[in-house]
C-alpha cells in the first residue's frame, strides 16, 4: 500500500520514545448496498453522544441521533446490517437506559428497513429496578422489550440478563424463563450467550460455571425451541468450543459468532458447519469486511480468507483484555474517520484505554487504508497526542 509522504506525524512507542508515522492512502473499498447471500452479517453498532450538551456522562446521556443514524447508513452502504441496541451501544448501567434504547431501536430499525438492510434489535431486562426480582418479573420485562422490538418490525436478540443471573438457582430456571419469552416471539429470535470474557458479572449463567455444562443447557434450550430460534450468538472467544457448539445444535439453528479475535475461520466454516457474523468489530471494519463477504458470495474462499485475515491484528488490539473496553476503540476510529466530530462516549469512558493502545489502533487502521480522509485522521490524532504532551 502506498503512503502519503506529505502527511506524517510523531507517535509514541512502547519503549517510551517516539517515531514518525507516515499516512497511507485510503483504499477505495467497493460499496455493496445489499445484504450478502452466503452469510448473515450484522454489526453491533456504536452510538454517537451529543458532546455539546450539558450533562453528566453515564446519567441519561444525550444522543446525537442524526450522526448515530448516519453511521448506520454508512454500514448499510457496505452490505452490513445492524444488531441494534446491543452492548456496543453502551446500553445499560452508565450508558443508555431503556427509554433511550427504545428510541435507538425505533430509529435504527426504520433506517435499516428503508435501506433494505438486515436488522435485529436487543431485548433484555434492563428496565427492572428491583435488586432481586421474581422470575415472573424477569419474563415480563423480557416480554415488554420483545414486544416493543417486534412492533418496530424487527426480530429480537434476547440479551443476557443480569437480573436473571442474580436470582436463578438452577438451569431449569433459565430454561423456563427463555421458554416463556420465546413463546411470545412472532419471528425467530437470537439468544445471546455472553461469556465472562466480556462481562465477568455473568459468571454462572445457564446455571453452571463449567462451560461444557452450560453448553448442555443451551443445546437443550435450542432443541426445545427450534421453531422460535433463528440462532445463538456465541460470545465465548473460543474457536474449539464454538465449533463443538455448532456440531451439537439442531438443524436450522444458526450460530452467530461473537469471536472478535479470530472470526475468519469461523465464518468460513469447516465444510459442514459455519458461523454467521454478529460482531462489534464490524463497526470499524465494515468496508474491508464487505470486500471479504463479496468474495465469499462469489465462491472465492481464498480471497475471503486473505481479506478478512488482514483485519485480524486491528481486531485483536481493539478487543484486548479487558475485552468490554473495545467500545472505546469503535468510537475512536469513527472520530478519526470523520463519522463524528468528537471523541466522547455516552458513558464517558473514553479514557479507559491507554494512549499507546489508541496509537496502535490508529496505526493499524491506517495500514488497512480504512481512513476515508488520511489527512483528517492525522490532524485529529495530532490533536489527541498534543493533549498528552506529544507534539
Amino acid at each position: 500500500m502506498t503512503t502519503l509522504n506529505s502527511t506524517s506525524l510523531v507517535v509514541p512507542t512502547l519503549d517510551g520514545g517516539t517515531t514518525r508515522h507516515v499516512m497511507h492512502e485510503a483504499v477505495d473499498y467497493p460499496r455493496h448496498p445489499a445484504p450478502f447471500a452466503s452469510r448473515t452479517v450484522l454489526a453491533a453498532a456504536h452510538v454517537v453522544a451529543d458532546a455539546r450538551a450539558d450533562y453528566q456522562p453515564g446519567h441519561r446521556p444525550p444522543v446525537d441521533w442524526e450522526a448515530t443514524i448516519a453511521f448506520r447508513q454508512h454500514l448499510f452502504s457496505y452490505g452490513v446490517g445492524i444488531a441494534e441496541a446491543m452492548d456496543t451501544s453502551e446500553r445499560g448501567p452508565g450508558g443508555l437506559d431503556w427509554s433511550q434504547a427504545q428510541e435507538l431501536i425505533r430509529l435504527g430499525v426504520a433506517a435499516a428497513r428503508e435501506a433494505g438492510a438486515a436488522v435485529v434489535a436487543g431485548a433484555g431486562t434492563d428496565q427492572l429496578t428491583s435488586a432481586r426480582p421474581e422470575l415472573a418479573e424477569i419474563v415480563d420485562a423480557y416480554t415488554e422489550q420483545l414486544e416493543f422490538v417486534q412492533a418496530q418490525g424487527s426480530a429480537a436478540v434476547l440479551r443476557a440478563s443480569h437480573a436473571l443471573v442474580s436470582v436463578a438457582k438452577t438451569s431449569d430456571d433459565y430454561l423456563s424463563v427463555y421458554r416463556d419469552v420465546l413463546s411470545k416471539a412472532d419471528n425467530p429470535a437470537i439468544v445471546h450467550w455472553l461469556g465472562t470474557g466480556f462481562d465477568p458479572s455473568l459468571a454462572g449463567y445457564w446455571g453452571h460455571t463449567d462451560v461444557l455444562s452450560a453448553m448442555d443447557v443451551v443445546v437443550q434450550l435450542a432443541r426445545d425451541n427450534v421453531e422460535k430460534l433463528e440462532g445463538i450468538k456465541f460470545s465465548l472467544l473460543d474457536h474449539e468450543l464454538e465449533q463443538e457448539f455448532r456440531r451439537r445444535l439442531p438443524a436450522g439453528v444458526k450460530v452467530f459468532t461473537g469471536d472478535d479475535y479470530g472470526y475468519t475461520d469461523l465464518l468460513l466454516g469447516d465444510g459442514e458447519h459455519h458461523s454467521h457474523g454478529l460482531l462489534g468489530v464490524l463497526d470499524p471494519i465494515a468496508p474491508i469486511a464487505a470486500a471479504g463477504f463479496a468474495a465469499l458470495d462469489a465462491g472465492d474462499e481464498a480471497g475471503f480468507t486473505e481479506t478478512m485475515n488482514r483485519s485480524i491484528p486491528l481486531a485483536v488490539k481493539m478487543f484486548e483484555a479487558p475485552a468490554d473496553r473495545y467500545k472505546v476503540g469503535t468510537v475512536f476510529v469513527a472520530w478519526l474517520s470523520g463519522h463524528q466530530d468528537h471523541f466522547r462516549m455516552v458513558s464517558g469512558r473514553e479514557g479507559m484505554r491507554s494512549l499507546q493502545h489508541l496509537t496502535d489502533l490508529f496505526v493499524l487502521t491506517d495500514e488497512l487504508g480504512l481512513f476515508p480522509d488520511p489527512e483528517l485522521a492525522a490532524h485529529r490524532m495530532r490533536l489527541l497526542l498534543a493533549t498528552e504532551g506529544i507534539e
